[in-house]
């Protein structure tokens, strides 16, 4: 079977010169950084999810992933309505910031109608609004070496009890579409939904759009995070890190 990648590469890892997303210097590109290169060539750096209207919201929004972290930690912030809760903002930043709920709602607000596709092959559309992530990482400042955002959250797996990650690069990291979501249908998050914030990035599929968020870091590299594929589904069950659609 002929899949999307395969169409890029054969093999493990392919090798291909191109430009690079961060500077105009031809590099060699694995097999990710192809096909996000090349999908994004056809595509366009600054092509926007398809938007729609309130009446075509879908009357049912599944839950995708977990539903509840029900740790010790999440459950004392959200019997506190998350008043204590704060995002952290660090890494290769030159002004680390502790936000809370209050100052997330207080930046510029989007608001966006888009349809959430599962990679379990379900689709729902609902409307979420926040900040967008550019604003914050401007706040914070990136510094020089900084590559991609890479997003801790609450939600834990395994006997080992590992918190949920994932990652994207800058290109995603500041599209006009890519928020810090609090409200979903014009009502706060829900636990299922990932309250009390959850990033929206939407032109990837669900298992990018990390729930429970704690913690954005900013890093030069993937190397050192998780086992070095940038997210967890894509460490543990081979998920593509780039998930574009």
């Amino acid at each position: 079977m002929i899949t999307r990648r395969g169409l890029i590469v054969s093999g493990g890892a392919t090798l291909l010169a191109g430009c690079d997303a961060w500077s105009n210097s031809p590099i060699l590109l694995n097999a990710d950084e192809a096909h996000r290169y090349l999908q994004r060539s056809i595509t366009g750096r600054a092509a926007l999810a398809r938007e729609f209207r309130p009446d075509q919201r879908s009357p049912r929004f599944r839950t995708n992933g977990t539903a509840n972290p029900n740790t010790p930690e999440y459950n004392a912030l959200a019997a506190n309505g998350f008043a204590d809760w704060r995002l952290q903002v660090g890494g290769m930043v030159q002004r680390p910031l502790s936000l809370s709920l209050a100052q997330l709602r207080s930046l510029p607000q989007r608001a966006q109608i888009t349809r959430h596709d599962c990679v379990e092959g379900w689709s729902a559309i609902g409307k979420w609004q926040g900040p967008q992530l550019e604003q914050v990482l401007r706040l914070a400042g990136l510094r020089d070496g900084a590559r991609y955002i890479v997003f801790h959250c609450a939600d834990v797996f395994g006997q080992r009890k590992i918190p949920y990650y994932e990652s994207i690069d800058l290109i995603d990291a500041f599209h006009p579409q890519t928020i810090l979501a609090w409200s979903m249908n014009d009502t706060p998050l829900g636990v299922g939904h990932g309250a009390p914030l959850r990033l929206r990035v939407e032109r990837q599929l669900g298992y990018k759009q990390a729930k429970y968020l704690m913690r954005i870091e900013a890093v030069a590299s993937l190397d050192g995070i998780g086992r070095g594929k940038g997210g967890f589904w894509e460490d543990i069950a081979g998920y593509e890190w780039y998930a574009g659609i």
